[in-house]
């Protein structure tokens, strides 16, 4: 079996919990993508449009500094990346962490929570920021998702 690695961001706790119980139903190591400023509520507000999370969806070249340095990622073969959906893609947080981080030779496999939005354009995102990388389609999961749907799931990418 591969070295596998669950990065994920997570606002609210939701994809968190997705992330941990995706971790431990495959024996995977985790790392949290955490902002150096962490979210406040009225910061996740999308019905403002000057709430922070707003201003930086908007712009596309916003990368959030990061609260820790991502691991060494070369230590593992596949790289499942979690996250909400934000505005139709992945959070610009995320962007960071695929622009900052070495995934020459990686599997990248993006993973997101949502009320309903699809993952948009973000594998595309994704393989433009890690060019070295090999970005697979991903998945959007409900939030109350069973270990055997995760596991199966993952099966895919891992074996």
């Amino acid at each position: 079996m591969k070295k596998v690695l669950v990065s994920y961001f997570s606002a609210s706790g939701i994809t968190a919990d997705l992330a941990n119980r995706l971790a431990q139903t495959i024996g995977a190591d985790t790392f949290e993508i955490r902002p150096q400023k962490p979210y406040s509520t009225a910061d996740l507000d999308w019905t403002n449009k000057m709430s922070r999370s707003s201003v930086e969806m908007r712009d596309p070249d916003c990368r959030p500094p990061l609260a820790k340095a991502i691991p060494d990622l070369t230590n593992y073969q596949v790289v499942f990346v979690g996250f909400p959906v934000w505005w139709y893609r992945e959070p610009s947080i995320i962007d960071t962490f695929m622009e900052k981080g070495n995934f020459e030779g990686q599997t990248v496999v993006p993973f997101a929570t949502s009320g309903g939005s699809g993952l948009g354009d973000s594998m595309q995102n994704m393989q433009r920021l890690a060019p070295q990388a090999v970005v697979k389609n991903g998945q959007r999961f409900s939030a109350n998702v069973s270990a055997q749907e995760l596991a199966a799931w993952a099966k895919q990418f891992i074996n």
